[in-house]
């Protein structure tokens, strides 16, 4: 079998798009089969090498479907790099003409904005009740119900102070003096599979430049550290801002560049980055 697929990134956050309305290839794949094709073309030196695969499907609810599988293979809801990615591969394919589309995504739809050589992405309000993020808190002593701020976590004999929240995704923020040198890859895996998150969770480690900047880097669940992410970035604004650390217009520094971060008067939101094609290809795939 012969897919047709599209290499991009948004700063260094890589994926391969699959066009599900213009390429059939796909057509009658399960969730499963989906699943074993991501893992499969997402595995770099053996397979086309991303962080995920964005697959673009029609829409009853929007103007397009996007889902979003992890080079582990799970699914999951929302990817703030590969909305853009997702975005400028519509207006390039000229699949649409609008200037701001409508995305359905499992985190619900989405709105990414034609911003000259940028896009910027409504990504929401942000939810930090535990049941929204999802938080699992039985069992542990004095968690605040309505929101969790600089909660003890303790790993390995180390105690971070987390803050939690969804940006349709799970996300979980730790503050840092030096991010440059914390050992991301030895705790990031074990705060993402902390038995209080039932969904795993995004961990964000990030240091405070100044008011308005930050640097960040993330460890993605079922991706392992990336060069950046949407969805971090904007809990990272959040976060840092509801702590009084940055005022509401952020610019993060990643490993792979800057996103600009707005959390608007109306609770809502904005990331403004870039969105990059590398190339289109062809792979042969027999593993059905």
């Amino acid at each position: 079998m012969k897919i047709e697929f599209t290499k991009m990134h948004g700063l260094g956050n890589d994926f391969i798009l699959i066009d599900g309305i213009r390429n059939q290839a796909l057509a009658g794949f399960s969730d499963e089969e989906l699943s074993t094709l991501s893992i499969f073309l997402c595995k770099r030196r053996f397979g086309v090498g991303a962080d995920q695969l964005l697959l673009l499907v029609p829409s009853d609810k929007a103007d397009f479907r996007m889902r979003i599988f992890n080079a582990d293979g799970s699914e999951v809801e929302m990817c703030g790099n590969g909305i853009r990615c997702f975005a400028k591969y519509i207006w390039d394919s000229g699949l649409s003409d609008k200037d701001i589309l409508e995305v359905e995504t499992m985190a619900g739809n989405i709105l990414p904005e034609k911003r000259g050589d940028l896009v910027r992405v409504n990504m929401g309000l942000p939810r930090f009740r535990p049941d929204e993020i999802p938080l699992y808190a039985e069992g542990i002593e004095n968690l605040p119900g309505d929101e969790i701020i600089d909660f003890p976590l303790e790993v390995e004999g180390e105690t971070f102070r987390i803050s939690c929240l969804s940006m349709g995704n799970p996300h979980t923020v730790i503050v840092v003096d030096d991010v440059k040198t914390f050992p991301v890859s030895y705790f990031g895996p074990m705060i993402e599979n902390h038995q209080i998150f039932p969904r795993r969770t995004n961990v964000e480690f990030v240091e405070i430049v100044n008011n308005s900047e930050v640097r960040m880097r993330v460890w993605e669940r079922g991706a392992g550290e990336t060069m950046a992410c949407g969805t971090g970035a904007s809990a990272a604004a959040v976060i840092t801002a509801k702590k009084g650390l940055t005022g509401r217009e952020v610019n993060v520094h990643l490993l792979g560049g800057e996103l600009f971060i707005e959390w608007a008067d109306d609770g809502h939101v904005y990331m403004t980055g870039p969105a990059i094609t590398v190339f289109d290809g062809v792979i042969i795939y027999n593993y059905r």
